[in-house]
């Protein structure tokens, strides 16, 4: 089974940045639902050295039309030189819940 859906994985330096992108991409209506995630360590190469830093996820959850729109905005608001924004398909969810995403954002 495919669909049209699309969550987006994107990490946030604290949860005042993400609630702001959160909101953001929400009242664009280029997402139906974000998650932010509770706070956790990240460990990655930046400027040819480790670095380790708290970080927040957003999970956002959108539709394959608003994908590109949706990372435009994100890395605008974005206070990092390059973010995370990993886009993974949605291959199969509850009916309801797939219905209440595109009555929601298409």
């Amino acid at each position: 089974m495919t669909t049209s859906f699309q969550v987006v994985l994107c990490s946030c330096p604290d949860k005042g940045t993400a609630k702001a992108i959160a909101e953001k991409v929400l009242r664009a209506r280029l997402a139906a639902c974000v998650n932010i995630g509770a706070p956790s360590t990240s460990i990655y190469w930046w400027d040819d050295h480790l670095h380790s830093d708290e970080e927040v996820m957003l999970a956002i959850k959108t539709s394959q039309q608003h994908l590109e729109a949706l990372i435009a905005m994100v890395e605008a608001a974005h206070p990092y030189d390059v973010a995370e924004l990993i886009a993974l398909p949605v291959t199969a969810g509850s009916e309801a819940y797939l219905s209440w995403l595109k009555e929601v954002i298409t």
